[in-house]
């Protein structure tokens, strides 16, 4: 686990939060532009959707938030909310790609 600095007041927790944040938003949004990347190498929709690969994240998460000492469930859930908006996202790329 990374060390997590230690604050002396409320307003430097919430900056610190903040930051995070934002490197969240930073690493979703790659993470986005690789999925529309990923419709390109894909035959079909079911591929898109892709069970196994989803389920395998969703364990890999699962035991990484254990390791790290945070809720699996919350994890997992966070992860299913996350794939589902992008699997329906690279499933309109998989789409746009079959029209032309």
């Amino acid at each position: 686990m990374q060390n997590i600095k230690t604050c002396s007041s409320l307003k430097e927790v919430r900056d610190e939060i903040d930051i995070i944040d934002d490197k969240l938003v930073e690493l979703i949004s790659q993470r986005s532009h690789l999925i529309r990347q990923a419709a390109a190498f894909k035959n079909s929709v079911d591929e898109v959707k892709a069970e196994e690969r989803i389920e395998f994240i969703l364990q890999k998460v699962r035991h990484a938030a254990i390791q790290a000492g945070i809720s699996p469930n919350m994890m997992s859930e966070l992860f299913t909310i996350m794939i589902n908006e992008m699997v329906e996202m690279e499933i309109s790329e998989f789409r746009n790609k079959q029209a032309f």
